[in-house]
């Protein structure tokens, strides 16, 4: 009786813990998405989802957004392979290094993307004709800058994903294809590239997911002129304040979202990873990878140099661009001495120190939810599990602008003090990264032995107790960076944000959209340095937080 109060106890401790986070999901993410299906099906002329959809142009709009999501995720695969080889299967110095490089683009703001590639296609690739998107501020619709800024931001995902799976391989088995006569590519396609196709669409399901979700990338370089479901429920909502088309277009985008979720799932666990995240390299069968020789060390110095050509020749770009907003014969630091100026009654430095605040909160918010739910589902199997899992993923998924587009339904009802607070932001950045805490979370919480646990227990110590002395010590670097991950992000949120910013809690991501919005060289040159400042701040954090992990694990 005594093992059965302990067992009844404990399963008590596991859903007090699972409370707040949930009443948390309910009242942040559940709420806004209600109100969109409200809004959606009630509208005040009587029209019918199906008819709103019409007049809102939905069949082009979805048609184009998928398109231009699929043409993203085989390039981004096509990119990151040889990159994904280098850090899978090649030991040299600088690979945490690579890692940053690799990193840095997936954490930086998708407005500050947009900036880098508007400096690019405007500057060293002003040459190219316009349907290439050649002088891109004069051009047509062309989709190869959105594409191309889909390979920069999403390059990591692939990375992460396929290449903790690939070093996970034992490399004997295509030794022993050589051996018996294969050449190297021919032992690859036939012995290794069967293992990785689990986890190859795995990383496939999740970028096309995210390039469906695009917003802040489009946005920039797509000159108002390429419109997806993301920028037009933005433009329905906001620009026309036709607020049940937005919201049906909002509702066609999460049908969308959670179908491709659902299918990255599902090729997760065929890979052996989560949703986004990959098991650690640490467990890797065939030991440390060798370093390369010959015609390998070649092999390496051209997969960096192509590394150079696709993640960091475009933030060099936007850096000299920050200095010569003009061009040529223009060198000036007008830009930078704007950061202390008033820009529509807020400075971007003040914009700057909120935003480091709100991506504080929201990274303390979104570590304690996200740890709690992680606890929560290292004690729990079956299918019970999987739900929780699923439920709790679901902000991964959902558009940060659906999700703003829902707050502004929701904040109606709110007080006025609270529904314009820069809390209300935070609130909702942390939203967004919870997912990410999990999946770094729960692998660290998981490779815990639970034999200690229950030594510890046994002897007396509370569950607290326990966690302080056994997990924080063995899982401890792991969850620092989740925490570390987690300010990152916030930190360059801009989707949801855009919709709640006031002049008072004006972020910087959103000031670099507003500028980008205002005519002349002078909103131009502040955009490039404030975007250049987040990108500096970005690059430290995401140094800070790749020396303190233990190892190249998940991402996500």
């Amino acid at each position: 009786m005594p093992s059965d109060g302990k067992r009844l106890r404990g399963r008590a401790g596991v859903a007090l813990l699972a409370v707040i986070p949930l009443a948390f999901l309910v009242v942040f993410f559940g709420w806004p998405l209600l109100a969109l299906f409200g809004r959606a099906v009630a509208t005040g002329d009587g029209a019918g989802i199906l008819e709103l959809l019409q007049r809102a142009g939905a069949g082009p709009l979805l048609a184009f957004t998928l398109a231009q999501a699929a043409a993203s995720t085989v390039l981004t695969l096509i990119v990151a392979a040889p990159i994904t080889w280098l850090v899978a299967r090649v030991r040299f110095s600088g690979s945490r290094l690579l890692l940053v490089v690799v990193t840095l683009p997936f954490v930086l703001p998708s407005v500050v993307v947009g900036m880098a590639f508007r400096a690019v296609f405007t500057g060293p690739l002003g040459f190219l004709p316009p349907w290439m998107g050649g002088a891109l501020d004069d051009a047509g619709p062309s989709l190869i800058p959105i594409l191309c800024a889909h390979v920069f931001l999403n390059a990591a995902v692939v990375v992460r994903v396929v290449g903790a799976a690939w070093a996970g391989l034992d490399p004997s088995l295509e030794q022993a294809a050589q051996i018996c006569g294969a050449t190297p590519w021919r032992a690859f396609a036939t012995v290794t590239l069967p293992r990785l196709v689990p986890s190859i669409a795995a990383a496939a399901a999740l970028v096309f997911l995210f390039c469906t979700t695009s917003y802040g990338v489009i946005m920039v370089l797509g000159n108002g002129r390429v419109r997806t479901v993301e920028t037009a429920i933005y433009t329905e909502g906001v620009g026309y304040f036709r607020l049940p088309e937005a919201a049906a277009l909002s509702v066609v985008q999460i049908v969308v979202v959670v179908a491709t979720l659902v299918v990255a799932r599902l090729l997760s666990g065929l890979a052996g990873t989560t949703p986004g995240g990959a098991g650690a390299p640490a467990d890797r069968a065939g030991g440390q990878p060798p370093r390369a020789g010959g015609r390998g060390r070649a092999a390496v110095w051209l997969t960096l140099a192509w590394t150079g050509l696709w993640l960091v020749l475009p933030l060099a770009v936007l850096a000299l661009w920050s200095v010569r907003p003009a061009g040529p014969g223009s060198w000036t630091l007008a830009g930078y001495r704007t950061l202390g100026a008033d820009v529509n009654g807020i400075t971007p430095m003040s914009s700057a120190i909120l935003s480091v605040t709100t991506a504080s909160t929201a990274a303390v918010l979104a570590f304690v939810l996200g740890l709690n739910l992680a606890v929560v589902l290292t004690r729990i199997r079956g299918p019970l599990r999987a739900v929780a899992d699923t439920v709790a993923t679901l902000p991964l998924g959902v558009s940060a602008v659906t999700l703003g587009f829902g707050y502004m339904l929701v904040l109606t009802h709110w007080p006025a003090r609270l529904a314009n607070s820069w809390l209300v932001i935070a609130a909702v950045q942390a939203l967004v990264v919870v997912p990410l805490v999990l999946r770094i979370a729960v692998p660290a919480l998981e490779h815990v032995p639970s034999g200690l646990r229950a030594a510890a227990a046994t002897m007396g110590a509370s569950p607290l107790r326990v966690f302080a002395t056994v997990d924080l010590p063995i899982a401890g670097r792991s969850l620092a960076a989740a925490a570390g991950f987690a300010f990152i992000l916030s930190l360059g949120e801009f989707g949801a944000t855009s919709f709640l910013a006031r002049v008072d809690t004006t972020t910087l991501p959103v000031m670099i959209g507003s500028a980008l919005n205002r005519p002349g060289e002078g909103s131009l040159a502040t955009a490039m340095a404030c975007s250049m400042v987040l990108v500096v701040a970005t690059a430290v954090a995401v140094g800070i937080v790749e020396a303190v992990r233990p190892d190249a694990g998940s991402l996500l």
